[in-house]
């Protein structure tokens, strides 16, 4: 009776975690957030988890400064172990580099102290409706496997899924499914990305980044530049598929050798079909992971016989896992992994294109690692 009484209560009001070890401001946002919300509080890292531990808590307001922790390091863990949960971080000590970290390891949102109440509430209630997306879309993959079953199937799929996407919350958006505007469509395809592992939609992201990178160096028609971009955001949607997924810097080489991991790359590409999107972009889904030489291609695809476009997102996708900064993986330098992608040209890769890539990443090193973790999307 206890927990269906919590449920309900839960449902009209979210609960709120308001971490931060200074009185005044964590006094300041009870007030402020107590009409709206179910708050819970905690002054230090280790009080925040207990709290976790037993209640159910929608969004936390998250101090950067800690006693016990960084607000970085407690970030980290709270994803890892409640991904459901959003994560608003508050500080007074807040730079550019450190908003872009606590984004980068899964924070929704940003505010310097003192902040705007009208500005705190509005990304609040903004964060919380990205969740009500992100949870139906959670239900959805694991409840549902019609996406990646027969072409009709997923067309079903596709037409549920985004009437009830986009019927949540205050979206005004209006998805048809035919690609007339492929935009309306981002934001469904990253938050499905996201539901699955918020590690995936960033390494989709960083790809797409990379890929464009290069393709800037090329003569690409326009059509063909929007194909890349979206194509190497989608390259991993297959991977939706695969049930108990978690992105790892060693996906690709693990599911080259595992039946499911093989059928992955074409499931993605099947499943993209009702959405009329250009043949370019199913084609570097399916195709992506095709050796430059042909060994032990299951599409029997070699040279330039695999088209451009899945060639270059494949230097792009081998880039970023050898140089992704996240826990359980040590990155490589930039130089290195570019001295290790060079050794494999004529193998796994186009020369040409791994010659310009080598090119181009030497020329803006310096600022790439930001700018590719600011990417968030191909329409950017």
């Amino acid at each position: 009776m206890g927990t269906q009484a919590s449920t309900e209560q839960i449902s009209i009001k979210p609960s709120v975690l308001v971490v931060d070890d200074e009185t005044g401001p964590r006094d300041a946002l009870k007030v402020i957030l107590r009409p709206f919300f179910t708050i819970h509080s905690a002054d230090n890292a280790k009080s925040a988890l207990r709290v976790l531990k037993d209640q159910h808590i929608d969004l936390i307001t998250l101090d950067q400064k800690l006693p016990d922790r960084q607000g970085i390091d407690l970030l980290q863990d709270i994803k890892q172990d409640y991904a459901d949960i959003e994560v608003i971080i508050i500080t007074g000590y807040g730079s550019l580099k450190s908003a872009m970290e606590g984004i980068r390891h899964g924070a929704a949102g940003y505010l310097l102290k003192p902040f705007n109440v009208t500005e705190l509430i509005t990304l609040i209630n903004q964060t919380l409706e990205k969740k009500q997306r992100l949870d139906y879309l959670r239900s959805f993959l694991k409840t549902s496997t019609a996406l990646w079953g027969t072409e009709q199937e997923a067309a079903e799929a596709w037409k549920d899924l985004q009437s009830k996407y986009f019927a949540i919350g205050n979206s005004s958006t209006d998805a048809t499914g035919t690609a007339a505007d492929v935009t309306a469509l981002i934001p469904l395809l990253s938050d499905l990305l996201e539901a699955k592992d918020r590690q995936l939609l960033n390494h989709c992201s960083r790809v797409s980044f990379y890929a464009s990178l290069l393709a800037n160096q090329l003569t690409l028609p326009l059509p063909d530049q929007k194909a890349l971009a979206l194509g190497a955001f989608l390259h991993d949607i297959g991977k939706i598929s695969l049930s108990n997924y978690k992105y790892s810097a060693d996906d690709d080489e693990s599911l080259k050798t595992n039946t499911h991991g093989k059928e992955c790359f074409e499931t993605g590409a099947r499943m993209l079909l009702p959405l009329g999107f250009q043949a370019e972009v199913g084609q570097i889904v399916a195709y992506h992971q095709e050796r430059f030489d042909g060994v032990g291609n299951p599409h029997g695809l070699e040279g330039e016989g695999i088209p451009l476009l899945a060639r270059i997102v494949a230097i792009a996708q081998a880039f970023d896992n050898l140089t992704v900064d996240m826990p359980g993986h040590q990155p490589t330098s930039i130089d290195e992994a570019i001295r290790q992608i060079l050794l494999q040209a004529d193998t796994y890769f186009d020369p040409k294109l791994t010659e310009l890539f080598a090119h181009v990443v030497r020329e803006c090193k310096s600022s790439l690692p930001a700018l590719a973790i600011a990417k968030t999307s191909p329409t950017n």
